[in-house]
């Protein structure tokens, strides 16, 4: 059973802002049309069939759902949902602040744990908030407030003291960052996109040409010492699925930054995804001998690759430098099937921006139901900040200041 509630008047001579909707929260993506989603969100990767695939069986720490808004025509906008409890000091890396935070959270658990409902999904690369094409603007506009309103109340039944919207892209705050701030959100720097644009390369020697000397002299070199590494692409991982599934938490292990329950996928995650995607998921697979030493899952849009995930035996692919040796694989995948952009998401950005990528912004949206709280949110926001607190974006930003 979904819970409504009717969050306008009458219909007759209203404007497209004023006419009746109603907020819905639902179980499941399942509750929201496929084919509307569609439209809202065209071209996604990460779509109805994805999104779909990650709730069937989610980590524990994550209850999911979905909010819609629907009109005298049907669906007008709507968006996965996630609750959990969620940590404050999430964005901190190690340090002396992060030690201390662990250690308070220790004593008094609840003090750092707030009770969170956001809008999104733990599983994508950017907030799948879809509108509706055939909303004008302020329909659009309207359509999101009252998706707003049905989400606020939702948190208040549940308990939940934070509400957010989830890494919302630059192009979804330039049209609805203006309806959040006006209904009292903040706006929190979350981690950037690493993108690499491939225009005007086709072939990989014109992508080194624009690297450094010393880069494209250490990739040529990483490549020559990968003879004995045998590529396949595959567009399942039937009979690979443990091993995967190994070689994700494998390389989540070995990761240096952590972001706790952000970092857990559902069961099953990689074979439901290869099952479920049809031609817009491919696997690259590593073998050394014989043994598979590292793989990518990618997901393929109309003008972008993206490189979801990399799983990696230790120390093989380390001494083969799989790294590198997948990073130029996946150049070559984008060129021989016409994709401009090769998108490596939001962590390990050292060796990404080296190898010619740039930062994408994403924006979380933040309010505390107490305004006690949310006006010191506000005043944290800068804090809050997740690259001030990764590793690689802070070396990366001093270099800047400096240069």
């Amino acid at each position: 059973m979904s819970h409504e509630a009717m969050l306008s008047g009458g219909w007759a001579g209203a404007t497209a802002s004023e006419r009746p909707t109603v907020a819905q929260i639902l179980p499941a993506m399942l509750d929201i049309p496929r084919r509307e989603w569609g439209l809202a969100r065209f071209g996604d990767a990460e779509g109805w069939d994805y999104l779909r695939a990650c709730e069937m069986a989610p980590p524990r720490a994550f209850r999911l759902g979905a909010a819609q808004v629907t009109d005298e025509l049907g669906f007008a906008a709507g968006a996965p949902l996630f609750q959990l409890s969620y940590r404050l000091d999430t964005p901190l890396q190690g340090g002396t602040l992060g030690r201390w935070c662990d250690r308070l959270a220790r004593l008094a658990p609840r003090l750092l744990e707030w009770r969170l409902l956001a809008v999104g999904s733990p599983f994508t690369e950017v907030c799948p908030l879809g509108v509706h094409p055939r909303l004008p603007a302020d329909a659009a506009d309207a359509a999101v407030g009252r998706l707003v309103t049905g989400v606020e109340a939702e948190a208040r039944l549940r308990g939940a003291s934070m509400i957010a919207f989830k890494d919302l892209s630059a192009r979804d705050m330039e049209r609805f960052g203006p309806v959040l701030r006006a209904a009292g959100y903040t706006a929190i720097e979350s981690l950037p996109l690493a993108v690499l644009d491939l225009d005007d390369t086709r072939n990989e020697d014109e992508y080194l040409a624009r690297l450094s000397a010393a880069t494209r002299k250490d990739i040529r070199r990483k490549l020559k010492k990968a003879g004995r590494v045998e590529v396949e692409w595959r567009s399942s991982i039937e009979g690979l699925e443990g091993e995967v599934a190994a070689l994700y938490e494998a390389t989540r292990a070995q990761s240096n930054v952590h972001y706790g329950d952000f970092e857990e996928l559902p069961e099953g995650y990689f074979e439901r995804i290869s099952r479920n995607m049809g031609g817009r998921v491919a696997f690259a697979c590593y073998r050394i001998d014989g043994t598979l030493a590292a793989f990518n899952m990618l997901f393929i849009e109309s003008d972008r690759v993206i490189d979801k995930f990399l799983g990696m035996r230790y120390p093989l692919a380390r001494e083969h430098d799989l790294y590198a040796v997948s990073w130029m694989e996946n150049v070559r995948f984008c060129q021989r099937i016409g994709r401009r952009y090769l998108q490596t998401g939001q962590t390990a950005y050292a060796s990404k921006l080296r190898y010619g990528s740039g930062l994408r912004p994403l924006t979380l949206m933040v309010k505390h139901r107490n305004p006690v709280l949310n006006a010191l949110v506000r005043l944290g926001a800068r804090w809050l900040s997740f690259p001030r607190w990764d590793p690689d974006l802070k070396a990366h930003a001093e270099r800047q200041a400096v240069s």
